[in-house]
Formats: structure tokens, C-alpha cells, sequence
């Protein structure tokens, strides 16, 4: 019963903080009172479109952990948490395209290309990773010289883990392999990358803000990693194991679709165990900086979650 009590105040916190991180995001994006104001449109309906700003949320609680500054956090952490989630969501703009997953729906509502138009689904994703560069450099324009140079390393990065060393590598592979069965190798590289680079990004540049020293910036670079992978893991032990209705997509799709996964590789047993593993070495790095609390309960939700 306690148990149940705590997990349940923590999700009254996480709700919380979502919704001022939505609030945030708010403040950064385009008004639609331009001649080009119907992409502004597809660009603040995709962005709002929902979801649990994990990201962002990492990015403020590790600036918090590494001694960020909260009166600062406005003008120096702000634009760069609604700039990851710029990124985050032209991703999944771009994942739903027709070319790609051709998904019609996502969060319970139709996907950008489905509301505006295949079109302006690729201009929306296109201009929403172009405005988080915007967004960042705009900020790192305003700061004084300490925080401007935080600013630009901290842009150095999230831009990094979003290309094709990051992210947009690890989509390539995965595209390239779709239908196509997978190595350990391949399928550790799409996880790295695609899944686990734009967390990375998350940790590092809220040490990065905060000015912590590079050796841990270094360290939670590492947790990023772990955690990406674990989330990665339990997202395939859910098309197994989960219920549609509440994972919010159709179960059992990874094998109907003939898809090589951590489960199909090496087995439920050990996806499961690897799970435990992995997130509990990144909560025992986190732990070592001094961050038991809140951002270890928030890795150990992302990493343990039933949706």
C-alpha cells in the first residue's frame, strides 16, 4: 500500500512538472500571424500534441543536480529545453510520414501529415529542427560571456546526438535493415543512437548549463546512454507483454512484422534481466553525483514502464 502511495505521489509530481514544462514550451513557439502561418500551424499542433516531456524534464533536473542556477533558469535553461523538444517532436513528425511508418494517429489524435497534408508534414518537421537551432542560438545571442559559452557547447551537443552520429544515424540503419534481420551490432547501434542520443543530449546539456565539470557531464553522458538502451529494451518487452489499450498502439506488431528486436535476439529473459541491469547502473551513476530523488525515481519510471 505504500508502495502504491509513493508511485502515486510521483506521478502526481511528474504531471506537474510536465505541465510547467508545457507552459515553457509555449513561450517559444511561433505565433501563426505570418503569410507562411499554416506550417506555424502544423509546427504548434504537433508539438502539442502531447506526450510526457521526458526530455526536457531530464534536462532540468540534471541542471538542478549539477548546481544550476534557478534564477538563471529562464534566460539559460529554458530555450534549450522547449529546443530539444522542438527536435524530439520533428522526429516523430517525420517517423509518421508516409515514406516512413505511415502512421495516421499518434497520442490519440491524427499525426501532422494526416491533419495538414504530407507537405506540410515535412516542412513542420523541417522547421521545427530548424527553429530549435534558432531558439538555441537566439538565447546563447542574449547571454553574458560565461553563460553564452555554456550556451554554444551545450547547442554543440544537442545538435550532435539529433544528426547522423546521433540520431539520424540510427535511423538510417534502421531504416536501411527495415524487414531485414538484424545482428547484436546493428541492433545495439539503432538503440545507441536512435533511441538513446537525444537522452544523452538531455543530461549533458543541463550539466552543461549548469557548469558542471566535464567529468560529469562525462558520467551522465554514460547514464544517458544506459537509460536510452533500457528504455529501448522495455519497449520491445511491451510489444510482447503489454495491453493496447494502455501502451496506446497495437501489441505483437514488431513480429508481425517480422522485425528483429531485443526479445526476438536474445529472449524474454534476458531482456528483462539486461532491463534491471542497465537502469540500475545508471541510477547507481546518478547516485554518485548526488542525485537520489527525483530524477533516479524519474529513470526508474521511464525504464519500468507499463506504456
Amino acid at each position: 500500500m505504500k508502495t502504491r502511495v509513493i508511485q502515486m505521489q510521483f506521478k502526481d509530481m511528474l504531471n506537474n512538472k510536465a505541465e510547467a514544462i508545457n507552459d515553457i514550451i509555449k513561450g517559444f513557439l511561433p505565433a501563426e500571424d505570418t503569410m507562411s502561418c499554416e506550417v506555424e500551424k502544423a509546427m504548434n499542433y504537433s508539438v502539442m500534441a502531447g506526450g510526457k516531456r521526458i526530455r526536457p524534464l531530464i534536462m532540468s533536473e540534471a541542471y538542478k543536480l549539477c548546481g544550476g542556477s534557478e534564477e538563471c533558469a529562464a534566460q539559460v535553461l529554458h530555450p534549450f529545453m522547449a529546443a530539444l523538444e522542438f527536435i524530439h517532436t520533428y522526429s516523430l513528425v517525420h517517423d509518421d510520414l508516409p515514406a516512413m511508418d505511415n502512421d495516421m494517429y499518434r497520442r490519440g489524435q491524427l499525426t501532422t501529415h494526416a491533419a495538414f497534408g504530407e507537405d506540410m508534414g515535412i516542412l513542420a518537421g523541417d522547421a521545427l529542427l530548424n527553429y530549435a537551432y534558432e531558439t538555441m542560438l537566439r538565447a546563447a545571442c542574449d547571454m553574458t560571456d560565461t553563460y553564452r559559452e555554456r550556451s554554444i557547447r551545450a547547442a554543440s551537443v544537442i545538435a550532435g546526438k539529433a544528426g547522423i552520429y546521433g540520431m539520424v544515424g540510427g535511423q538510417t540503419l534502421d531504416v536501411k535493415l527495415t524487414g531485414m534481420p538484424m545482428n547484436a551490432g546493428q541492433l545495439d547501434y539503432i538503440f545507441r543512437l536512435k533511441t538513446g542520443a537525444l537522452i544523452e543530449a538531455a543530461f549533458m546539456a543541463g550539466a552543461i548549463l549548469a557548469g558542471a565539470p566535464d567529468e560529469v557531464t562525462a558520467k551522465l553522458e554514460k547514464a544517458g546512454d544506459l537509460v536510452g538502451v533500457a528504455f529501448q529494451i522495455q519497449d520491445d518487452i511491451l510489444d510482447v507483454t503489454g495491453d493496447a489499450e494502455v501502451i496506446g498502439k497495437p501489441v505483437l506488431s514488431d513480429e508481425k512484422n517480422n522485425k528483429t528486436t531485443y526479445v526476438t535476439l536474445y529472449g524474454m529473459d534476458k531482456a528483462v534481466s539486461d532491463v534491471a541491469e542497465l537502469s540500475n547502473e545508471a541510477v547507481d551513476i546518478i547516485c554518485s553525483i548526488g542525485g537520489e530523488g527525483f530524477l533516479t525515481d524519474l529513470v526508474k519510471y521511464m525504464i519500468h514502464r507499463n506504456n
